[in-house]
C-alpha cells in the first residue's frame, strides 16, 4: 500500500483566469479540429463534442442531428445488423464521418463487430468500451482488432492514467477515453473507491497521449457548458456527453409523464436497468454499479447544442482563442472554493 499526496482536481476545483483578447465577437472563434492519427490513415474534421455511447444517449437519431453540425455520436452496442443497414442508407455519406460503432470485447461483441463492418465497410470508427481499461485482456484486444481493421480509428477505454493511454495507444489504439466514475450516472466511485478527479485525469493523459501522437475522450464529469470548456482547456481532445445530451426527442430512454410533467429515463450502462434490459440482469458476481434517474424532457436537442456551443465559443472569448485548438495554450486554471454565486438556485 501506499499513497500519493499530489493534489487531483475536478472541474469545480477550478476556474478558467481571463486573459486579454483582440476577438470582437463570439462569432470569430471556430471550434473546428482537424485530426490526424496514430496508427490510422483517416483524417478527421468537426467539432470534437461527443454524444455518449449509452442507450439512453448514443442513438441513431442522436447521430443524425448530431451529425449535420459536425459533432459526433458513439453509437450504443446494442443496435443489430438490420439496424445498422436501416440506419445507413437513411443518412447521407458524410455523416458517417461522425459515428463510431461501440463494442464490448466478449467473442460475441466481436463477432458482431466483424458482422456489421463487414456488411456496412463505410464505418471507419471503432469505439471499444469497458468500465476498466486496465485488464490485459483488454490491450490483447485493443492489438486484435488494430491488426483486423488497420485502416480503422479506433477509441478504446476507459482509463486515467498516463502509463494506461501509453499502452492502450501502442497496442493500437489512435484515441484514448478517459474517466472512472465521473459521469452523473455512474457509481463506480461508491461501490469501488475507484477513481480519478476527472480534471487532473485529462491533463496527465492528454500529456501522456499528445507524446506520442495520440489524442483524448474526456469521457464523463461535464454537467455544463463551463466543464466542457475546462475540458479542453485542460488538453482534451474531445469531449464526450451523457447527462447533458439526456432528456431529448433524440435520446434513447422511455418518456414518462409525473403530475403532469414529462421525464425521460437515464441511466448508467452498469446499472441494473441496462443489465435487466440487456444482459437478463445483474451477475450473481458483480453489483449494479450505476443509477436510474428521471431526467425532465427536453425536447429537441438543438437548444441544448446551441448553448453548449455557445458558451465554449464565449470561454474562448474570454481568453482570445480564436480558434478551439488555441483554448488549452491560452488556459490558465487558477483553484477556488465557489464557482458560482447561489441565492436564486432552488
Amino acid at each position: 500500500m501506499r499513497i500519493e499526496t499530489d493534489l487531483k482536481l475536478g472541474f469545480k476545483d477550478v476556474m478558467i483566469r481571463p486573459k486579454r483578447s483582440t476577438l470582437k465577437s463570439r462569432r470569430e472563434v471556430s471550434l473546428e479540429r482537424e485530426f490526424k492519427f496514430l496508427h490510422s490513415p483517416l483524417k478527421w474534421n468537426g467539432i470534437p463534442v461527443m454524444a455518449a455511447n449509452m442507450d439512453t444517449v448514443g442513438t441513431f437519431d442522436m447521430a443524425k442531428t448530431l451529425s449535420k453540425k459536425q459533432l459526433f455520436t458513439a453509437v450504443h452496442k446494442h443496435y443489430n445488423l438490420e439496424d445498422w443497414k436501416k440506419f445507413v442508407v437513411s443518412v447521407p455519406e458524410d455523416a458517417l464521418n461522425y459515428v463510431a460503432i461501440s463494442s464490448g470485447i466478449s467473442k460475441q461483441d466481436d463477432e458482431k463487430l466483424a458482422e456489421i463492418l463487414q456488411a456496412v465497410p463505410e464505418l471507419n470508427y471503432i469505439c471499444l468500451d469497458v468500465a476498466n481499461g486496465y485488464s490485459e485482456l483488454f490491450v490483447a484486444f485493443v492489438k486484435q482488432t488494430r491488426k483486423k481493421y488497420p485502416e480503422k480509428v479506433i477509441i478504446a477505454g476507459n482509463v486515467v492514467t498516463g502509463e494506461m493511454v501509453e499502452e492502450l495507444l501502442l497496442a493500437g489504439a489512435d484515441i484514448i477515453k478517459v474517466g472512472i466514475g465521473p459521469g452523473s450516472v455512474c457509481t463506480t466511485r461508491v461501490k469501488t473507491g475507484v477513481g480519478y478527479p476527472q480534471l487532473s485525469a485529462i491533463i496527465e493523459c492528454a500529456d501522456a497521449a499528445h507524446g506520442i501522437g495520440g489524442q483524448i475522450i474526456c469521457d464523463g464529469g461535464c454537467s455544463i457548458p463551463g466543464d466542457i470548456a475546462k475540458a479542453f482547456g485542460a488538453g482534451a481532445d474531445f469531449v464526450m456527453l451523457g447527462g447533458m445530451l439526456a432528456g431529448h426527442d433524440e435520446s434513447g430512454g422511455e418518456l414518462i409523464e409525473k403530475n403532469g410533467e414529462k421525464y425521460k429515463l437515464f441511466y448508467g450502462m452498469s446499472s441494473q436497468t441496462a443489465m435487466d434490459k440487456h444482459a437478463g440482469g445483474v451477475a450473481e458476481y458483480r453489483a449494479s454499479e450505476g443509477k436510474t434517474v428521471e431526467v425532465p424532457y427536453r425536447g429537441k436537442v438543438d437548444d441544448t447544442l446551441q448553448d453548449i456551443l455557445g458558451g465554449v465559443r464565449s470561454a474562448c472569448t474570454y481568453v482570445g482563442a480564436s480558434k478551439l485548438k488555441e483554448l488549452t495554450k491560452r488556459t490558465t486554471f487558477i483553484r477556488v472554493t465557489e464557482q458560482e454565486n447561489r441565492v436564486y438556485t432552488k
